[in-house]
């Protein structure tokens, strides 16, 4: 998930190195894009963690609810972040 998440951020141009310095609120972009990209580690983190995958047992307890709808809130916003990226720079 971290390497697909990093190649697409790549190939969408939405790397924190590729804001000029001299944007306006260039700082701010470059931090909210780097933060955004943490994302898919931090979703590849839990679900190593928390997951049933991996060979743990099905009845493995998982993240509070509260938490599970942090992680899917995050990749929500990561992925329509992402699509409409897409859909606006595709030719």
């Amino acid at each position: 998930m971290p390497t697909l998440t990093k190649a697409t951020m790549k190939e969408l141009k939405l790397v924190p190195d590729d804001v000029p310095d001299s944007a306006r609120g260039g700082d701010v972009i470059k931090r909210l894009l780097s933060n955004l990209g943490t994302i898919g580690n931090g979703l590849a983190e839990l679900r190593g963690l928390y997951g049933t995958g991996h060979g743990k047992h099905g009845k493995t307890s998982g993240l509070s609810a509260r938490h599970a709808k942090l992680a899917v809130g995050a990749a929500s916003a990561l992925a329509t972040f992402l699509f409409e990226t897409h859909m606006e720079t595709k030719p």
